[in-house]
C-alpha cells in the first residue's frame, strides 16, 4: 500500500519522509541512536529556556509547520514539495527547541498518519528536524552578524538559511541511501540535491513571509531562544492557531506531483523498494469513515495540527515545570 501510495502521486506531504525499505537496518539504528541523542540534547537545553510564556510558541510553531507541510507546491520538472519548517522554527524559538518542535510533527506524521516509516524515523527526525534547525539557525545567525540587524539582513539570513537547510538535509538523504547500498553516492547526490535545490527556493520564500508577518505584527518574538518573549495572551495564542487552521484547510490545493524523493526514486529505479506500513490509523491523511476524499483530507490534517498543538503545548509546559522545579 505504501508503494502503491508513492506511485499514485497523491498529495500526502511526504517530500523527504524516507518510507520503510529505503535504508538498510544498520544505517537505520544508526539514525535512531543520533536521533536519540539529540533530542535528549534539546530536552537538557530547552529545560534551561524556556519558561511560562514560551511554551504555546512551542504549540503555535508545530501547528504551523504541520499545516504548512501538508501544502505540495509544483516546482520544475513535474515535481512538488513543501515547507520543512525547521530553520523557520529554529530562527522564531532558537535552534534546540526547534528540535523539540520538528521531532513531534516527524514522529506524529509517522505514527498516526503512516507518512514515512518507523524504523527509518530517526534519520526522517534528524534529516527534517535536527539538521535543518541547526543548519538554517547557522546560517540565519552567520549572515545577520554579517549585515547587521536590519530587515533586509533578516529576510536575506532567513531565505538563505531556509534554502540551505534543505538542501543539506537533501544531501544527508543520498548519504544514507548510498550506505544502504539503495542508490549509489554518485547518482544519489546529485539527484537528491539537484531537485531540493530548487525545492529549497519554496522553502526560502515561504520562510521569508513568514519572517515578514512576525517582524510586522511581533517583532519581539525574533528574539528567539531564551531572549524570546513568548506569547502573553490567549488572544495571540489563538490567532497562530486559527492561521494554522485556515493553512490546514487549504491543503485541499496541494500539488499532486510526486514530490523531490519520490521524484528521485522514480528516475533511479529504487521505489519499488518501498514497504507497506506494519499498521494503518489514518494512512495518506485520510479519514476512513470520510467518503469524500477533499473532506477526508482537510479533517485529517486539522486533526493533525491541533493534535501537534496539543503535544507540544504540553511539552512545553512540561519543560517550564522542570526549570521551576530546579
Amino acid at each position: 500500500m505504501y508503494a502503491q501510495m508513492l506511485l499514485s502521486g497523491l498529495a500526502a506531504p511526504v517530500e523527504l519522509h524516507i518510507p520503510d525499505g529505503f535504508l538498510s537496518t544498520p544505517i537505520s539504528l544508526a539514525g535512531w541512536a543520533l536521533a536519540v541523542l539529540a533530542v535528549a540534547y534539546a530536552l537538557r537545553q530547552t529545560r534551561g529556556q524556556l519558561g511560562e510564556r514560551q511554551a504555546p510558541l512551542l504549540g503555535v510553531m508545530a501547528a504551523f509547520i504541520f499545516a504548512a507541510q501538508a501544502i505540495n507546491f509544483p516546482v520544475a520538472g513535474g515535481t512538488s514539495g513543501h515547507l520543512l519548517g525547521g530553520a523557520l522554527a529554529a530562527i522564531v524559538l532558537g535552534p534546540w527547541a526547534a528540535v523539540l518542535v520538528m521531532t513531534a510533527v516527524v514522529g506524529l506524521q509517522a505514527l498516526l498518519f503512516q507518512d514515512g516509516g518507523l524504523v527509518v524515523m530517526g534519520w526522517n527526525i534528524v534529516n527534517m528536524g535536527v539538521l535543518t534547525a541547526l543548519t538554517g539557525y547557522a546560517v540565519y545567525a552567520l549572515i545577520k552578524r554579517l549585515m547587521g540587524e536590519t530587515r533586509n539582513a533578516l529576510l536575506v539570513a532567513g531565505f538563505v538559511g531556509a534554502w540551505l537547510s534543505v538542501v543539506v538535509s537533501a544531501i544527508a538523504t543520498a548519504i544514507q541511501l548510498a550506505l544502504s547500498g539503495t542508490s549509489p553516492l554518485g547518482i544519489a547526490l546529485p539527484a537528491m540535491a539537484g531537485v531540493h535545490a530548487v525545492i529549497g527556493i519554496g522553502e526560502g520564500v515561504i520562510t521569508v513571509g513568514a519572517l515578514s508577518l512576525i517582524a510586522a505584527t511581533r517583532p519581539d518574538l525574533l528574539a528567539g531562544g531564551a531572549n524570546a518573549p513568548g506569547l502573553r495572551s490567549a488572544g495571540w495564542v489563538g490567532a497562530g492557531l486559527l492561521i494554522s487552521l485556515v493553512v490546514a484547510v487549504f491543503s485541499f490545493a496541494a500539488s499532486t506531483d510526486p514530490d523531490g524523493l519520490e521524484r528521485v526514486a522514480e528516475d533511479t529505479g529504487f521505489i519499488d523498494r518501498a514497504l507497506d506500513p506494519v499498521y494503518e490509523i489514518l494512512p495518506d491523511y485520510t479519514i476512513p469513515f470520510i467518503g469524500n476524499e477533499t473532506l477526508s483530507g482537510i479533517v485529517a490534517v486539522v486533526l493533525g495540527t491541533l493534535l501537534v498543538f496539543g503535544i507540544m503545548l504540553l511539552i512545553g509546559r512540561s519543560l517550564r515545570r522542570a526549570r521551576s522545579a530546579a
